[in-house]
């Protein structure tokens, strides 16, 4: 009679466990997915009204999407370079448990997913197709199983009672509006933004406000991913900024950086070029020899003031291990009174590549670049302004008060101390949030034809200027 007991017991715990998880999956909210690679899951609130039944008993699973391939970005990357076709070999990579989850919830902490599976509190319902005659069964899974697709994790349900390590914007309405007036252009895959002049990419010691902390805080919008740098501009640069939305897209366009790099480092320049292309705006002091040309220098890093800082500087021997190959292309815009504006094109991303170029290969360093054009700048003179442009670029500093300690209207070449006049103006790249979609819906996709986005960015107020008075 025991043993009878027990066994009908058994039977009715797993009749309830059955029953709830059923429940459970219809009472969990699953929000939009941004695309096949960016799936979250928000937690619910507490205070929601679930479906009777899964408010009263415990041991309630909640439920995450059914797993799918994530995308391979460095493959997809690599393929959007080479206008290739893609495979789904080549594109798709395999991922377990643990990433699955961390990919669905990253408001959650790793930590404590972690510690769940160490505890073997998570679930999988296994799509098995030799297998769909039963009903599917929770099974126990490990961190570093692999998913199949279709698969389905479940977590203890008494995760949504946990804080949320997600932290509220902590900065000021206008700062955000701010931060969001700096778009340029934004979609499912990636954020641009107008970087302005004084704000460093990064945060570091010693810097309080840093772009990607602000991007971040102020730019994610809707999404539970936060915006993540691809590639850098220099503190006092200005302009263009691509950042990815996603994990998968920010992957996608860090390989096809890091490629176009490449490929100028192997001499596959035409290659590459057409595909990803940014183009800065210039004001130098001189005018180069020749209109236009390329520029092929190695750089390498030497250290100065005993070891105090660092300046990158042309390598004479292109053979030295520490030396990098640099490529840039520069075409004269215009030249007057002594200043050129130049349109240079980096074909690698190297530190400082632009800056030392212009000084030291064409002999025409930046105007307001005080670490590579010092020499030049101790004899500056600065050319005579009108009194009516001071006095309204001084009433319009006095309207606008820019957040973050910003300053847009100073530095011109009519002032003792100009600002660093280089900006990235343009940039071309392939539409990234296309090449995704058409990823979902044939793995075997032809990139050839998939279509560019230009963005433009205007020149600051100070570098306006200064254009504005050579032109004249």
């Amino acid at each position: 009679m025991l043993m009878a007991g027990l066994i009908l017991r058994r039977g009715d715990l797993l009749h309830r466990s059955r029953r709830s998880t059923v429940l459970c999956t219809s009472g969990v909210r699953v929000p939009l997915a941004r695309d096949a690679t960016s799936l979250s899951v928000s937690l619910p609130p507490k205070d929601r009204n679930y479906e009777e039944g899964t408010q009263k008993k415990s041991g309630k699973w909640f439920t995450l999407p059914p797993y799918k391939h994530s995308i391979d970005g460095s493959a997809l990357g690599k393929s959007l370079s080479a206008n290739l076709v893609t495979t789904t070999d080549a594109a798709v990579t395999e991922t377990t448990a643990l990433k699955w989850v961390i990919r669905c919830c990253p408001e959650i902490p790793r930590s404590l997913l972690q510690k769940l599976f160490r505890l073997r509190q998570v679930r999988r319902q296994s799509c098995n197709l030799d297998d769909q005659e039963h009903e599917p069964r929770l099974r126990r899974v490990k961190a570093k199983d692999w998913m199949n697709v279709g698969d389905r994790i479940f977590l203890p349900y008494s995760i949504q009672e946990l804080p949320s390590k997600k932290q509220e914007c902590n900065y000021k309405e206008e700062e955000v509006n701010f931060m969001r007036s700096l778009v340029l252009f934004k979609d499912s895959a990636i954020i641009v933004v107008n970087k302005p002049p004084g704000m460093p990419v990064q945060g570091g010691i010693g810097i309080k406000r840093s772009l990607d902390e602000l991007a971040a805080a102020c730019l994610s919008y809707d999404y539970s991913e936060r915006p993540r740098l691809v590639h850098r501009l220099d503190r006092d640069s200005s302009g263009i900024m691509v950042l990815g939305r996603t994990q998968t897209s920010t992957s996608i366009l860090h390989s096809m950086f890091r490629l176009k790099t490449f490929a100028a480092s192997n001499d596959d320049i035409e290659n590459k070029q057409k595909v990803l292309r940014r183009h800065y705006w210039a004001l130098v002091i001189g005018t180069p020899r020749h209109p236009a040309g390329m520029i092929s220098a190695p750089l390498g890093k030497v250290v100065v003031d005993g070891g105090k800082s660092d300046r990158i500087t042309v390598v004479g021997d292109a053979q030295n291990l520490s030396s990098q190959h640099a490529v840039t292309q520069y075409r004269v815009i215009a030249s007057s009174q002594g200043y050129t504006w130049l349109e240079l094109s980096p074909l690698t991303g190297r530190k400082h590549q632009l800056r030392v170029h212009c000084a030291e290969v064409l002999g025409t360093p930046i105007v307001g670049d005080y670490k590579y054009g010092w020499q030049v700048h101790r004899s500056w003179k600065c050319l005579p302004c009108s009194t009516l442009k001071s006095n309204s670029s001084e009433e319009l500093a006095n309207e606008k008060k820019i957040p973050f300690g910003l300053d847009f209207e100073s530095g011109s070449i009519c002032e003792m101390q100009p600002r660093l006049h280089l900006h990235c103006k343009q940039v071309v790249l392939p539409n990234v949030s296309k090449a995704v979609q058409c990823f979902q819906i044939s793995a075997d996709s032809d990139f050839s034809r998939l279509e560019s986005i230009k963005l433009d960015a205007p020149l600051p107020a100070y570098m306006q200027r200064s254009w504005d008075m050579l032109s004249s």
